[in-house]
């Protein structure tokens, strides 16, 4: 299930929850119980590299005597 981040604009506290992205929009009090809150933009980073192997070569063979051409 998603989690929520939504701030208080009485106290300032800034909370989570956990429901379900049909009741993303519906109000959410906070933990304090004021009831004047507003969602927050969440983003997600994604980090990292992913590299693919090198494509390979195609035709030739794979090496050994029969599969390079090297028997006479």
């Amino acid at each position: 299930m998603p989690r929520y981040e939504y701030r208080c604009r009485t106290c300032g506290d800034t909370f989570e929850l956990s429901r379900p992205m049909a009741e993303s929009s519906d109000p959410a009090a906070c933990p304090s119980g004021h009831d004047d809150t507003v969602k927050l933009l969440s983003t997600v980073a994604v980090g990292g590299s992913a590299s693919a192997p090198a494509p390979r070569a195609s035709g030739g063979g794979g090496g050994g005597c029969c599969g390079g051409g090297c028997c006479g």
